[in-house]
């Protein structure tokens, strides 16, 4: 996993794969087994933990999809992004930003997120 292009697209397509054992086989194959994810509703570790994460985002927002909303800018072991969620094809409901680490193995070790737009109410 060394280009961080690859692997943002497939954490993207992690947080949009709603079959339980195909989001994961993403999750293992991106993160390592004791990657951290941390928001400002989450502060997870570890596989099992992401997967919750992942699947309790889809239930909140169904139907929704997430997108990446830019380019990928990184250099050494860490990246930024930005990302949007919303119904294919409208606007945006949700904006964030992340910010990505990788461990020696080209695996997400960290992945800190911001939010710059939700939803009101």
């Amino acid at each position: 996993m060394s280009d961080f292009n690859d692997l943002v697209s497939k954490y993207i397509a992690a947080w949009n794969q709603t079959d339980g054992p195909g989001r994961r086989d993403l999750i293992a194959e991106i993160w390592s087994s004791d990657g951290r994810y941390i928001d400002p509703l989450a502060d997870v570790a570890g596989h099992e933990q992401i997967d919750a994460t992942i699947a309790a985002v889809q239930v909140q927002f169904p139907g929704l999809r997430f997108r990446l909303a830019g380019p990928v800018d990184a250099h050494h072991d860490q990246a930024r992004f930005t990302w949007e969620l919303a119904p294919a094809g409208a606007e945006a409901l949700v904006v964030g930003f992340d910010v990505a680490r990788r461990d020696e193995d080209g695996r997400l070790a960290l992945v800190l997120g911001f939010l710059d737009k939700v939803p009101a109410g």
